[in-house]
């Protein structure tokens, strides 16, 4: 097993609901899959026991805890919680995030902006530096930030989302060469089109759309075989990122998007 005998912290381990997996849910499944030791957090204490209950059903090794991450001394609490409960953490991947309201610059309120930039990028700043100082004592760790393409280039005009999502990115790369220091490597993965609860049917809810229709629209502007990934693809490269295979990677931001940032039409 990959992550045998490593304990991970997976920050937006439930979801919203929907038809298919989300990618904190299955980052935390195949994570436990491949032998880490899981704790779930999230904002849903509801969600997160679900996705515990999945772990604990194919044998893993899993708890659970709540948290706001948009509130320092809660990150704190997981950080302790997880070391109290598996003596040390190696692994935090950073998953929660929120795009709900977001809208144009027409549209957009100041109220809509700092609640997405709070979850986005200051969760993820406070996540950080709550995990980080358990990782440089032990001169080893793995962060893994969930950004998306959209922090690079986007068609749509989500002016929150996109911009905290560019944070995310410039988080990752200001993290590395402090933490390369002592031992610890922080990458971060870029999703695309992918077919989650978050990414489709939040949507396809909050525009009134079609879930099917949305996704055939979407497929179209997928080059690799015209469709959409999933949260497993997501979660692949995240338990790489987090392996001893990729011992000598960091600084790294990957898109997992099927070619779609090259594919601007």
């Amino acid at each position: 097993m990959r992550l045998q005998s490593k304990t991970a912290i997976i920050v937006g381990g439930g979801q919203s609901p929907g038809k298919t997996v989300g990618t904190g849910r299955a980052a935390a499944i195949t994570f436990a899959r491949e032998g880490a030791r899981v704790l779930v957090v999230d904002a849903d204490a509801g969600s997160a026991e679900e996705t515990k209950a999945m772990i604990d059903d194919e044998g893993g090794v899993a708890c659970v805890c709540q948290a706001d991450i948009t509130q320092l001394d809660q990150c704190h609490a997981f950080a302790q919680a997880c070391v109290k409960e598996f003596g040390r953490i190696d692994i935090l991947h950073n998953n929660a995030g929120l795009m709900q309201g977001d809208d144009d610059i027409t549209n957009l309120d100041e109220e809509t902006w700092d609640r997405i930039h709070a979850v986005n990028v200051k969760g993820m700043f406070f996540s950080c530096k709550a995990v980080v100082p358990h990782m440089y004592k032990q001169k080893s760790g793995v962060i893994t930030n969930i950004s998306s393409t959209a922090g690079v280039w986007s068609g749509d005009p989500y002016i929150a989302y996109n911009t905290s999502k560019a944070g995310v990115n410039g988080l990752t790369t200001a993290l590395v060469i402090d933490c390369a220091r002592h031992g610890v490597r922080v990458n971060a993965i870029m999703p695309g089109m992918i077919d989650t609860p978050f990414g489709v049917d939040s949507t396809a809810a909050t525009k009134g759309l079609d879930r099917d229709d949305l996704v055939k629209r979407r497929e179209r502007n997928i080059p690799l075989n015209n469709k959409l990934g999933d949260a497993w693809d997501v979660a692949n490269v995240a338990v790489f990122l987090a392996s001893d295979e990729a011992r000598f990677v960091t600084g790294a931001i990957i898109p997992v998007d099927g070619g779609q940032l090259l594919n601007r039409n």
